[in-house]
């Protein structure tokens, strides 16, 4: 398959304005959940048991949430060193253009569609 077209300067301006804004996103929901990764109170004479136990399940999911943030996160922040370097755009796997479609859904792809179908069967 050839590789598909690079991307225009209007598109790699509005990916970098997706990127942006998404990192701000990104840090300011971080930011504003912090409180619900506090451990959660024993006392039970403040919560009930089942309470206790509810409270206990939420922590884990807004755990599992602020780590799965974190990690786009991660990918967004390094989408955008990409541009600086002029590399934004070229699977990290074959080099090839990523595409457009595929940034404009998910702007810190870092492989193409084929490289990571490849990878997600190989998982």
């Amino acid at each position: 398959m050839p590789p598909k077209e690079e991307l225009t300067e209007a598109q790699f301006e509005e990916l970098l304005t997706l990127l942006l804004t998404k990192k701000m996103m990104l840090e300011t929901q971080l930011s504003e959940s912090r409180h619900a990764l506090k451990p959660v109170t024993l006392d039970q004479t403040l919560l009930g048991r089942v309470s206790r136990m509810d409270a206990i399940q939420q922590q884990e999911v807004a755990a599992s949430t602020h780590r799965h943030k974190s990690i786009t996160l991660q990918k967004v922040t390094n989408a955008l060193a990409l541009f600086k370097i002029d590399n934004f755009g070229y699977c990290r796997k074959c080099d090839n253009p990523i595409g457009y479609k595929r940034l404009k859904a998910q702007p810190e792809s870092a492989l193409c569609l084929r490289c990571q179908t490849l990878l997600d069967s190989q998982q």
